[in-house]
């Protein structure tokens, strides 16, 4: 597709919206290959925001950064049988090294676990090798058996795959609970998204874990969306692999072990979330321009507002990330319309008339205003001042959709209503019968039980609250989505 606006509105058809978001903002382009896209130098400088972030933290929380290979022993991935058993579908399998057909099938990466635990039985020896707590900046491979759509579903994907080994289970649910809460500081306060956090259900959970927390957020069209997960995998893994350490009373143990991980559909979320029917909208603190400038002039007066663009452009660039866009060929109605479309927070526009009143146009993305601002030295404080309540009046914007799309269930036809259109919270049984009937009956899981929201049966007190689709007494309020 050309650079042009858009076509379609984002009420009218979302998936078509999406699609030409991505491609005409300038993000994705698409491979040769099903399921495969390309990630164009625009879209890259947010993932590379978003790990800048991301690796920051994870290496002031203790971690360290490692590299393992793409391919996987079919004996590795089948070692721990429920995990191999859960992405056995979605396996690209290696058979051959040239014309030479290899004793062994090697799987393309779906996910890490396997060949790394592998890797820490054999670095692993005494309690004085723990925690060991490694991230991998790294893809994914995953035959896509569902419907592809870029940054969202991709049969290969950018993640990050953090894997660590404890001493003991407390250490484990401490690491469990540390990564989950960074993952929500940053969809939250950096990509402004609101997110529900809280446990999967035992049919929804990482394969091969005891339990998986999870982060979920809502898309505009009623979906649910899985922003982030962390897994405690107890000993699982550790058994499998023979991952043992000898503690300091001279007794031999089974490691406890961790995994966790956030991918590029962040991305994707952030631009369902906050786009609109000029295009995208990316919040300031991820932006790869946060302030683009655009000169006006004729030939008459070219010299002089170059020279101010050029003049305010140094004066920003200390403290943001702007962009000077001085190309002759387009026009400024045209450049602003590009802008626009590919999200940018502030635009400014300067013009002679501008400069003689001292001033320059300020153009917010979020909700289209325009102020005239003096151009002195107080302009930085102002952009910075607006950036921040950008990114803030983002994030209440998505806060509000979710809220007004969370309804709450008292019976099943009441879940029917409401399904289409967001979040339902409904008190479960906590029996998989009834997840899998409601599963069949109207295509939603249960996509987070919410910690503020558990109660176990321990605590029950006679409760009169009831199961959405047997009626029988439930202990576990849970939010009921659509999802992709």
């Amino acid at each position: 597709m050309s650079m042009l606006g858009l076509t379609i509105k984002k009420s009218e058809d979302f998936s078509e919206w999406y699609t030409q978001v991505v491609v005409k903002g300038d993000l994705i382009d698409y491979a040769p290959i099903k399921g495969f896209i390309v990630l164009k130098p625009y879209c890259y400088a947010i993932w590379e925001k978003i790990r800048e972030i991301a690796d920051k933290r994870f290496k002031e929380t203790g971690h360290k950064n490692a590299f393992l290979p793409t391919l996987i022993p079919e004996s590795l991935l089948s070692k721990e049988a429920e995990h191999f058993k859960g992405f056995q579908p979605e396996v690209f399998w290696v058979t051959h090294a040239g014309d030479r057909e290899l004793g062994e099938r090697l799987a393309l990466r779906p996910t890490s676990e396997t060949l790394a635990y592998e890797i820490f039985a054999r670095w692993i020896r005494s309690y004085r090798d723990l925690p060991l707590k490694l991230n991998f900046w790294n893809t994914a491979l995953r035959a896509e058996i569902k419907s592809t759509k870029p940054l969202i579903r991709n049969s290969e994907f950018l993640w990050q795959e953090g894997h660590t080994v404890h001493a003991s289970m407390e250490e484990a649910e401490q690491e469990c609970m540390l990564m989950l809460n960074i993952y929500r500081e940053i969809i939250e306060e950096y990509l402004a998204i609101p997110v529900i956090a809280g446990y999967k259900s035992d049919k929804e959970k990482f394969v091969g874990a005891l339990y998986t927390l999870t982060l979920e957020a809502l898309m505009p069209d009623g979906k649910a969306l899985q922003m982030g997960t962390s897994h405690n995998l107890g000993q699982n893994f550790s058994k499998a692999f023979n991952i043992k350490f000898l503690a300091d009373d001279d007794k031999e143990y089974y490691a406890w072990q961790t995994s966790w991980g956030i991918s590029w559909r962040l991305i994707g979320a952030m631009v369902m979330v906050h786009g609109d029917d000029k295009g995208l909208i990316i919040p300031p603190r991820v932006a790869p321009i946060q302030v683009v400038i655009v000169p006006i002039f004729y030939d008459k007066d070219r010299e002089q507002v170059s020279a101010k663009a050029k003049s305010i452009y140094d004066m920003l660039s200390a403290r943001f990330r702007v962009h000077l866009d001085d190309r002759d060929e387009y026009t400024p109605g045209y450049k602003f319309n590009e802008w626009e479309l590919k999200g940018v927070p502030l635009r400014i526009e300067l013009g002679s008339r501008d400069i003689r009143e001292g001033k320059v146009t300020i153009a917010r993305r979020d909700n289209s205003s325009k102020v005239k601002v003096n151009d002195d030295n107080t302009l930085t404080d102002y952009i910075e001042s607006t950036l921040e309540d950008i990114q803030r009046n983002l994030y209440l914007r998505a806060k509000e959709f979710l809220d007004k799309h969370t309804f709450d269930a008292k019976s099943y036809e009441e879940l029917k209503e409401y399904i289409e259109s967001g979040f339902v919270r409904a008190y479960w049984c906590g029996s998989i019968e009834c997840e899998l009937k409601v599963k069949a009956d109207v295509g939603a899981d249960i996509r987070v039980i919410p910690f503020q929201e558990y109660r176990s049966s321990n605590n029950s007190n006679n409760s009169n609250n009831r199961c959405i689709y047997c009626n029988k007494e439930a202990y576990k309020l849970v939010y009921f989505a659509k999802a992709y």
